[in-house]
């Protein structure tokens, strides 16, 4: 249990709770940043030799605001140190602050974190990278990633980011209702990345990274706590969920991606699966459509799927085609694209992705799903070619198995199904 790679996962799972306390303290993000950076040094000390703590958030936070302290209290010959109460309340018992985790303090702590970051004084794209940095500790590699941008850049937009905050005197509080929703738009952008982050770990992170999903999800129970009568959030959530609930079967215990078609919906979580359900069709009751209940009404379709010959494509091409119409995208185009194929045949599919050759070209499922659809027509050499092209733009090494898998499908007499997205 004391493990390095226990003690890991422990301080990833922590981090949000405890740096958004550490944030109320303190006020200043570097600081809340440098006081958990400083705890988890420690705690990789005196964890392998003492044993975990009783409540490990509770003891970065202890250890963390100490350490701040104490350097605030360095700082003081050359200048004032503030009032105490300013930075800090006056209980300093490790005990006494993990039952306070559980008031209301330290439950809204968090979502108080997501509306700081996410200031209307920022640019969409730094609300969420911040975000993204802040509250799940995300490296700016996979923040880049999410982005589909270089890492320098993406540090950049982080550091400019961290310093407007710094700067435009943004209060450390959670906003008032109407300032909340004008930016819950942002809020629950950054929710689903931070989902999409653990949704697309390769099998060997999949242990490590499932904590990113569990985050997303509770972060979006907590929006919906305050926003009870809003749709859009009541689809964020069940999105996720629906997602999620498939976990377990997305990957062999070899480590090999399992396609939706192959997947055995005997082990999705079908608990997870109902609250999902509940959720979109109580969405969809509002009659206020958004992008987020049409995405969720095509995961709904397929879990309520018997098996994947029951799907009603023709469904969830409509869904993807309202989800054009309200939030155009070529990643949007390429999902409707696998279900048009199912519809009206994989050449109508090719000719509704053959625009998007130039925008797509470095995107992995692009060139992945034009091979899949040119091997059912039978035309194997440009199916070749985009399948080689994918292998090169591959994620994880499951991913290029699975193209491998496909390219082995050439020797074929005839392809047969292409695959489904």
């Amino acid at each position: 249990m004391t493990d390095i790679a226990w003690i890991d996962k422990a301080l990833a799972a922590a981090r949000p709770q405890a740096v958004a306390a550490l944030l109320r303290y303190f006020r200043d993000l570097d600081v809340a940043e440098e006081a958990f950076q400083e705890a988890s040094l420690r705690a990789l000390k005196t964890w392998p030799d003492k044993g975990p703590p009783r409540d490990p958030a509770a003891w970065l936070i202890f250890v963390g605001r100490n350490v701040a302290l104490d350097g605030k209290r360095r700082l003081s010959r050359q200048t004032a140190l503030p009032d105490e109460d300013a930075i800090s309340d006056l209980d300093d018992a490790e005990a006494d602050m993990a039952d306070r985790l559980d008031q209301s303090d330290y439950r809204d702590d968090i979502l108080r974190l997501l509306f700081v970051c996410c200031h209307k004084d920022l640019p969409a794209t730094q609300q969420i990278a911040l975000a993204l940095r802040i509250v799940s500790g995300l490296s700016v590699r996979q923040i880049a990633r999410a982005f589909l941008v270089g890492e320098s850049a993406m540090e950049q937009r982080i550091t400019r980011a961290k310093a407007k905050v710094a700067t435009a005197g943004v209060p450390f509080e959670t906003p008032g209702a109407a300032e909340r929703a004008e930016r819950l738009g942002v809020v629950a952008a950054m929710v689903y990345l931070v989902f999409n982050e653990g949704y697309s770990a390769s099998s060997d992170e999949v242990e490590a990274r499932a904590a990113l999903c569990d985050e997303a999800i509770r972060l979006a129970r907590l929006l919906l706590r305050l926003f009870p009568a809003e749709p859009e959030i009541m689809g964020l959530a069940a999105l996720m969920l629906l997602q999620h609930a498939r976990a377990a079967a997305r990957h062999s215990p070899e480590g090999e991606i399992i396609l939706l078609e192959d997947q055995n919906r005997g082990v999705w979580d079908r608990p997870m699966i109902a609250e999902g359900l509940a959720l979109v069709d109580k969405a969809l009751r509002h009659r206020r459509p958004g992008a987020y209940q049409i995405q969720a009404a095509i995961a709904a379709i397929h879990t309520r799927a018997k098996t994947f010959a029951q799907t009603d494509w023709r469904e969830i091409d409509a869904l993807y085609a309202a989800l054009e119409r309200l939030q155009p995208s070529p990643v949007v185009t390429l999902n409707r694209a696998v279900a048009l194929s199912k519809v009206s045949g994989p050449e109508a599919a090719l000719d509704l992705i053959a625009p998007l050759g130039e925008r797509l070209s470095g995107y992995f499922y692009f060139h992945g799903v034009t091979g899949a659809l040119l091997l059912e027509l039978g035309r194997k050499a440009e199916a070749r070619v985009a399948f080689d092209r994918a292998i090169a733009l591959a994620n994880s090494a499951a991913e290029a198995a699975h193209i491998r898998s496909q390219l082995d499908r050439l020797a074929e007499p005839q392809g047969s199904a292409a695959a489904s997205g």
